[in-house]
Protein backbone atom coordinates (compact mmCIF):
# COMPACT_ATOMS: atom_id res chain seq x y z
CA UNK A 1 0.00 0.00 0.00
CA UNK A 2 1.46 3.06 -0.68
CA UNK A 3 1.30 6.26 1.43
CA UNK A 4 2.17 10.02 -0.11
CA UNK A 5 5.23 11.37 1.97
CA UNK A 6 3.09 14.56 3.34
CA UNK A 7 1.71 12.10 5.71
CA UNK A 8 5.42 11.68 7.22
CA UNK A 9 5.78 15.25 8.13
CA UNK A 10 4.53 15.83 11.23
CA UNK A 11 3.90 12.23 12.21
CA UNK A 12 3.84 10.80 16.06
CA UNK A 13 6.98 8.28 17.11
CA UNK A 14 5.52 5.82 19.54
CA UNK A 15 7.59 3.99 22.29
CA UNK A 16 6.66 0.09 23.26
CA UNK A 17 8.97 0.73 26.43
CA UNK A 18 7.44 4.31 27.33
CA UNK A 19 3.96 3.43 25.86
CA UNK A 20 3.01 6.78 24.22
CA UNK A 21 4.75 8.89 22.10
CA UNK A 22 8.19 9.94 22.36
CA UNK A 23 9.40 12.43 19.19
CA UNK A 24 7.96 14.01 16.04
CA UNK A 25 8.65 13.28 12.68
CA UNK A 26 10.35 16.52 11.01
CA UNK A 27 11.88 15.25 7.33
CA UNK A 28 12.78 12.11 5.95
CA UNK A 29 16.22 11.73 4.80
CA UNK A 30 16.29 10.01 1.11
CA UNK A 31 19.45 8.28 -0.47
CA UNK A 32 19.34 9.79 -3.77
CA UNK A 33 20.94 7.08 -5.57
CA UNK A 34 18.42 4.75 -4.54
CA UNK A 35 15.30 6.64 -3.46
CA UNK A 36 14.98 4.92 -0.21
CA UNK A 37 14.44 6.74 2.77
CA UNK A 38 17.03 5.84 5.36
CA UNK A 39 15.89 7.72 8.22
CA UNK A 40 13.95 10.00 9.31
CA UNK A 41 14.79 13.64 11.74
CA UNK A 42 13.02 13.66 14.69
CA UNK A 43 12.34 16.35 17.04
CA UNK A 44 10.96 15.91 20.70
CA UNK A 45 11.19 16.86 24.02
CA UNK A 46 15.07 14.46 24.76
CA UNK A 47 16.26 14.78 21.47
CA UNK A 48 19.05 16.99 21.10
CA UNK A 49 19.63 16.52 24.59
CA UNK A 50 19.17 12.65 26.17
CA UNK A 51 18.81 11.07 22.62
CA UNK A 52 19.81 11.42 18.56
CA UNK A 53 18.02 13.79 16.58
CA UNK A 54 18.22 10.63 13.66
CA UNK A 55 15.54 7.70 13.46
CA UNK A 56 16.90 4.91 11.15
CA UNK A 57 13.80 3.49 9.39
CA UNK A 58 15.22 0.13 10.47
CA UNK A 59 14.19 0.56 13.80
CA UNK A 60 10.54 1.19 12.88
CA UNK A 61 8.70 -1.93 13.99
CA UNK A 62 5.46 -0.47 12.61
CA UNK A 63 4.16 2.31 10.43
CA UNK A 64 -0.08 2.53 11.10
CA UNK A 65 -2.74 5.66 11.59
CA UNK A 66 -1.40 6.15 14.94
CA UNK A 67 2.80 6.98 13.66
CA UNK A 68 5.85 5.27 13.68
CA UNK A 69 5.97 2.22 16.44
CA UNK A 70 9.84 1.79 18.13
CA UNK A 71 10.82 -0.17 20.89
CA UNK A 72 12.60 3.04 22.44
CA UNK A 73 13.94 5.90 22.43
CA UNK A 74 17.62 3.83 22.42
CA UNK A 75 16.38 3.88 18.63
CA UNK A 76 17.54 7.56 17.72
CA UNK A 77 21.05 8.14 17.13
CA UNK A 78 23.58 10.94 16.00
CA UNK A 79 23.97 11.64 12.59
CA UNK A 80 27.41 10.95 13.16
CA UNK A 81 26.93 7.41 14.16
CA UNK A 82 25.84 5.97 11.08
CA UNK A 83 28.23 6.55 8.06
CA UNK A 84 25.73 6.17 5.60
CA UNK A 85 23.08 8.67 7.04
CA UNK A 86 25.78 11.11 7.70
CA UNK A 87 26.87 10.90 3.98
CA UNK A 88 23.61 11.62 2.77
CA UNK A 89 22.80 14.31 5.14
CA UNK A 90 25.61 16.33 3.78
CA UNK A 91 23.94 16.13 0.01
CA UNK A 92 21.17 18.00 1.81
CA UNK A 93 18.67 16.28 -0.82
CA UNK A 94 14.65 16.69 -1.51
CA UNK A 95 12.96 15.30 -4.33
CA UNK A 96 10.12 18.41 -3.42
CA UNK A 97 10.64 21.58 -5.44
CA UNK A 98 12.80 19.62 -8.20
CA UNK A 99 12.38 20.11 -12.15
CA UNK A 100 11.21 17.36 -14.10
CA UNK A 101 12.05 17.04 -17.65
CA UNK A 102 12.71 14.62 -20.45
CA UNK A 103 15.06 13.10 -21.95
CA UNK A 104 14.80 15.32 -24.60
CA UNK A 105 14.42 18.30 -22.28
CA UNK A 106 10.49 18.38 -22.59
CA UNK A 107 9.65 20.71 -19.28
CA UNK A 108 7.00 18.23 -17.62
CA UNK A 109 6.78 20.61 -14.01
CA UNK A 110 7.92 20.70 -11.07
CA UNK A 111 8.27 17.88 -8.18
CA UNK A 112 5.63 18.59 -5.64
CA UNK A 113 5.21 15.11 -3.60
CA UNK A 114 5.98 11.81 -3.85
CA UNK A 115 4.93 8.07 -2.51
CA UNK A 116 6.16 5.36 -0.88
CA UNK A 117 6.08 1.88 0.31
CA UNK A 118 6.30 2.44 3.78
CA UNK A 119 7.53 -1.67 4.54
CA UNK A 120 10.46 -0.79 2.15
CA UNK A 121 10.28 3.07 2.41
CA UNK A 122 10.99 3.02 -1.37
CA UNK A 123 9.81 5.68 -3.02
CA UNK A 124 7.51 4.51 -5.87
CA UNK A 125 6.01 7.66 -7.48
CA UNK A 126 7.22 11.33 -8.09
CA UNK A 127 3.97 13.23 -8.00
CA UNK A 128 4.21 16.82 -10.48
CA UNK A 129 2.64 20.06 -10.95
CA UNK A 130 1.98 20.50 -14.33
CA UNK A 131 3.28 24.25 -15.33
CA UNK A 132 0.71 27.12 -15.73
CA UNK A 133 0.06 26.87 -19.54
CA UNK A 134 -0.86 23.12 -19.28
CA UNK A 135 -2.37 23.28 -15.98
CA UNK A 136 -5.91 24.24 -16.92
CA UNK A 137 -6.30 20.39 -18.44
CA UNK A 138 -3.67 18.25 -16.45
CA UNK A 139 -3.16 19.58 -13.20
CA UNK A 140 -0.97 16.86 -12.00
CA UNK A 141 1.53 14.19 -13.15
CA UNK A 142 2.24 10.62 -12.00
CA UNK A 143 5.47 9.25 -12.98
CA UNK A 144 6.21 5.97 -11.51
CA UNK A 145 10.49 5.63 -10.54
CA UNK A 146 10.80 3.00 -13.37
CA UNK A 147 10.56 5.92 -15.97
CA UNK A 148 12.86 7.98 -14.00
CA UNK A 149 16.90 8.48 -15.82
CA UNK A 150 18.40 10.41 -14.11
CA UNK A 151 18.67 13.00 -10.66
CA UNK A 152 20.51 15.62 -10.24
CA UNK A 153 20.12 18.06 -8.00
CA UNK A 154 18.00 20.69 -9.75
CA UNK A 155 16.05 18.28 -11.51
CA UNK A 156 14.38 14.83 -12.50
CA UNK A 157 15.13 13.58 -16.01
CA UNK A 158 12.66 10.76 -17.13
CA UNK A 159 11.98 8.81 -20.11
CA UNK A 160 10.61 10.30 -23.03
CA UNK A 161 6.52 9.50 -23.57
CA UNK A 162 7.25 7.12 -26.94
CA UNK A 163 9.77 5.34 -24.92
CA UNK A 164 7.37 5.34 -21.64
CA UNK A 165 4.48 3.78 -24.43
CA UNK A 166 6.79 0.77 -25.57
CA UNK A 167 7.69 -0.34 -22.18
CA UNK A 168 4.16 -0.41 -21.29
CA UNK A 169 3.44 -2.38 -24.45
CA UNK A 170 6.42 -4.86 -23.52
CA UNK A 171 6.39 -5.14 -19.50
CA UNK A 172 3.81 -5.61 -16.99
CA UNK A 173 2.61 -3.31 -14.44
CA UNK A 174 5.44 -2.16 -11.79
CA UNK A 175 4.98 -4.05 -8.86
CA UNK A 176 6.85 -1.82 -5.19
CA UNK A 177 9.29 -4.39 -3.59
CA UNK A 178 9.01 -1.68 0.44
CA UNK A 179 2.44 -7.94 20.90
CA UNK A 180 1.55 -4.43 19.68
CA UNK A 181 -0.57 -2.12 22.13
CA UNK A 182 -1.03 1.04 19.33
CA UNK A 183 -2.07 -1.10 17.09
CA UNK A 184 -5.26 -0.31 14.69
CA UNK A 185 -6.06 -1.25 11.02
CA UNK A 186 -3.57 -0.07 8.30
CA UNK A 187 -4.60 2.54 5.61
CA UNK A 188 -5.24 1.89 3.12
CA UNK A 189 19.33 1.77 -14.96
CA UNK A 190 22.14 2.55 -13.62
CA UNK A 191 23.72 6.21 -14.21
CA UNK A 192 26.96 7.75 -12.82
CA UNK A 193 27.35 8.91 -9.61
CA UNK A 194 29.16 12.73 -9.33
CA UNK A 195 28.78 15.61 -6.84
CA UNK A 196 25.32 16.50 -8.67
CA UNK A 197 24.29 13.14 -10.16
CA UNK A 198 22.42 10.23 -8.37
CA UNK A 199 21.60 7.28 -10.04
CA UNK A 200 18.04 5.21 -10.29
CA UNK A 201 18.18 1.57 -10.48
CA UNK A 202 15.38 1.89 -12.72
CA UNK A 203 16.66 3.33 -16.57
Amino acid sequence: MLIVSSRLIGCPVLSLHVGGKVATVVEPIIDPHTLKILACRVEGPLVGREVGEILPMSSVREFSRLGMIIDSTDEFVEPEEIIQIRDIIKLNFAIKGLKVETKKGIKLGKAIDYTLEPDTWQVQQVIVQRPFFKAVFDPELTIPRTQIIEITDYKIIVKDEKETIKAKANKTEFSPNFINPFREPDFASDVKTTKNRYPSQNQ
